[in-house]
This record gives C-alpha cells, sequence and structure tokens, in this order.
C-alpha cells in the first residue's frame, strides 16, 4: 500500500498548457488594417470608382480634343494649349473624390458603428492604429492611382497623336508628372483617413474633404489680386496641381515645393487626428 501511495505522489505533474504569444507589435496592426479594409464592400466599390473616374474622363477630355482639332471648331485658349499629360490627367480632381471619401470611411466608419472600441481594446496605445490605417491606405490609393494615371496617359497619347497634344513618356517630365499624379491622390487618401479620425464623423469629414479642396480655392479668389497672389499656391488643391503639372508659371509653386506644402497639409490633418485620439475617449 506504501509502495503504491509513493509510486503515486512520486509521479510528474502534467505540463502546464503554453499560451499563444498575442503580443501588439506593428506587423500585425498593419496586417490587421488591411484586412479590415479588404473586407468592406465599399472599399472596392470605391476603388474602382477613383480609377474609371481617372481613365474615363482623360478618355473623354482626349477624345474631346482630338475631335474639335478634326472639325477646325474654336477651342478655348486654355484647352487649345493642352498636351497629352493634362488631357489624361482631367480625371483627377473627381478621383480625389472618391479617394477622399474612401479615407473619410476607413476611420469615421469604425466610430458610427462602434468597432473602433474593439479596435483600441485590442491596440491600448492607440497611435499604432491612426498609423496603420494611414499607411494602409495611402499605399493602396497610390498604387491604385499611379496605374491609373499611366493607363489613362497610354490611351489619351495615343487618341492625340499627331496633334499638337501629342507626348509620350519619354518627353521631359512626363513621368514625374504621373507618378506626381498618383503621390497626390495617395496622400489625398491619407487626408481622407486622417479628417475621419479627427472629426469622428463621416459626414463632417466628407465636408472638410470637399471644403479644403473644391470649394476654399474658389472663395479666395473673391479676394484681392495681391492676396491671391500670397494665399492661393498653398492651399492643399493648388499646391497638390503643382506637383503635377508639366508647366509653372509666377503664380504657382515648383513641383518640390508643391510636394512639401501638401505633406505640411497632410502632417497637420494626422498631427490634429492623433492628438485627439489621445487626449478623448472613443
Amino acid at each position: 500500500m506504501s509502495t503504491i501511495t509513493a509510486t503515486e505522489t512520486s509521479a510528474p505533474l502534467p505540463a502546464p498548457a503554453t499560451r499563444p504569444d498575442y503580443r501588439v507589435t506593428g506587423r500585425r496592426v498593419l496586417r490587421s488594417e488591411w484586412a479590415k479594409l479588404w473586407s468592406l464592400r465599399s472599399t472596392w466599390i470605391t476603388l474602382g470608382l477613383g480609377l474609371v473616374f481617372l481613365v474615363a474622363f482623360g478618355l473623354i477630355a482626349a477624345a474631346q480634343y482630338k475631335s474639335r482639332i478634326d472639325s477646325g471648331h474654336h477651342m478655348d485658349p486654355d484647352f487649345a494649349h493642352s498636351t497629352a499629360v493634362s488631357l489624361s490627367l482631367f480625371g483627377t480632381n473627381f478621383a480625389q473624390l472618391a479617394l477622399g471619401v474612401l479615407g473619410v470611411l476607413v476611420t469615421a466608419g469604425e466610430y458610427s458603428t462602434g468597432m473602433i472600441r474593439s479596435t483600441l481594446a485590442a491596440v491600448p496605445r492607440r497611435l499604432p492604429v491612426l498609423w496603420s490605417k494611414s499607411v494602409v491606405f495611402g499605399l493602396v490609393s497610390l498604387a491604385v492611382s499611379t496605374v491609373g494615371v499611366f493607363v489613362a496617359f497610354v490611351f489619351a497619347s495615343g487618341i492625340v497623336s499627331g496633334t499638337g497634344a501629342a507626348m509620350t513618356l519619354s518627353h521631359p517630365g512626363v513621368v514625374r508628372s504621373l507618378l506626381g499624379a498618383g503621390l497626390y491622390l495617395g496622400l489625398v487618401g491619407v487626408i481622407g483617413a486622417a479628417l475621419g479620425a479627427l472629426l469622428r464623423s463621416v459626414a463632417g469629414g466628407i465636408s472638410v474633404l470637399v471644403g479644403a479642396l473644391m470649394l476654399v480655392p474658389g472663395l479666395i479668389s473673391l479676394l484681392p489680386s495681391s492676396w491671391q497672389d500670397d494665399i492661393s499656391p498653398y492651399l492643399p488643391s493648388n499646391a497638390g496641381e503643382s506637383m503635377f503639372a508639366l508647366t509653372h508659371d509666377s503664380t504657382t509653386l515648383a513641383p518640390a515645393a508643391g510636394l512639401v506644402v501638401f505633406l505640411g497639409w497632410t502632417v497637420l490633418a494626422l498631427a490634429g487626428a492623433a492628438y485627439r485620439l489621445v487626449r478623448s475617449d472613443a
């Protein structure tokens, strides 16, 4: 009896089950945001619309230019001096709305559904959530936009071949302009995501985005000419346009300066979103 008891008491205890490692890392947060982005139907629809806007409006502008040249109809002076680059990028203003609105939905949409509480519970430090959302959506917007502008240029340049607007990728400044347009639209997506996190409202974020990119430049035109020359080049939309404009004058910024100014607006929007994310409850 004692022998059996001793044997039982000396038997080793079962090893405790190992717990999986659930540490929060930057890579895992990025993967999480990537999965959430592509799980939404609105992502596919809106990115598709942005791509369609870029290509379709560029081709429409090129076809209209070609038809007026062939028919000999009088053209507006600004339209008459168009190039294959400016015609192919005609849809940029429409694509920026699609990408900017989707950027707002990426962040503000979680506040409207309440999912942000689960996200911040999984990532208590908070700021990695903002950086991950901005990086993921910014890179997706950059990739889609860059593909769109190059496709639009290839087809638009074929349409206007043999006219004064004809250009190829080997022309000076063409590749720089197309890459600048893709980068501009990618940063617009980041600004949209930042505004969504800052305002925490889909309607509010979209309103501010549309106002900053489209309404404010029109309001600035009501100011005296001397004020317009000092303020207009530094507005987000005008600074962004200088990033991909093929030619520049004294009233516009150089491409590098436009990039710096637009990056400044992007950093400002992200800083505001980061401050509110840290300082206030979800």
